[in-house]
């Protein structure tokens, strides 16, 4: 394994096991482990300065989020990320958010709103300077500060487990759709805030579908034009 792993730094952990498992799940969210690298415990206790048995907790843990795969006779790896994750990702945010944005808009204070428009033109000057790293963190923020508003834990939870794994899936096709696809992203999330505002259900609704299937649209296509060479190759 010649990935380096980045310990974070400023995090306060009560056990070693807790360590373990927040350096490894944030390595793999951020694609600093990428999809399909072997997780060899030996090899991941000596770099993190740990027995096996934290890692090999670790690595449970992570397979249960679907992080990490543990294939016979070889070991753990990082899970990959197929058309058939990315579909789940979407699906499953574009039903969280349909919940989280309704009641979040029936909640809502004028200054939650205001904290809401402030995010979205922080987006808007990050796209125009083509900051789209920036405009990626901030979109997370955007909908974790959504999910925050309805002042229901589970949901907040949910929310925040599945933009981890639409964190993942950006970082790992950054440049062939993230970069493209802002833009009209973008004009989505104005959408979605005037939406709310407005209360305008039916709007907010249709604003999250397209929203979801837009950018699961996007990455499919380029997962599609990605495999196809592979699969035109293997057919020779």
């Amino acid at each position: 394994m010649s990935m380096r792993l980045a310990v974070p730094k400023g995090t306060q952990h009560r056990t070693k096991g807790e360590f373990v498992y927040r350096t490894l799940r944030d390595a793999i969210v951020r694609c600093e482990l990428p999809p399909g690298e072997r997780l060899v415990i030996d090899d991941l206790a000596r770099r993190l300065q740990v027995s096996s048995i934290p890692v090999r907790e670790a690595l449970q843990l992570l397979q249960s989020e679907g992080l990490v795969l543990m294939v016979p006779h070889v070991g753990a790896t990082v899970a990959p990320i197929s058309h058939e994750s990315v579909t789940e990702v979407f699906t499953v945010m574009e039903g969280l958010e349909s919940v989280a944005a309704r009641a979040a808009a029936e909640r809502a204070r004028p200054e939650d709103l205001e904290a809401l428009q402030d995010l979205v033109g922080a987006m808007d000057r990050a796209l125009a300077a083509e900051a789209h790293e920036h405009w990626a963190e901030l979109n997370t923020r955007f909908h974790a500060t959504i999910s925050r508003l309805t002042a229901m834990p589970l949901l907040q939870e949910m929310m925040e487990r599945v933009l981890d794994r639409w964190d993942r899936v950006r970082r790992f096709f950054f440049a062939g759709v993230l970069v493209h696809r802002a833009q009209q992203a973008q004009q989505e999330h104005h959408d979605l805030l005037d939406a709310m505002r407005a209360k305008d259900w039916a709007r907010l609704e249709e604003t999250i579908r397209e929203h979801n299937r837009g950018a699961l649209a996007a990455y499919a296509l380029f997962l599609e034009a990605r495999l196809a060479p592979a699969a035109a190759k293997g057919d020779r």
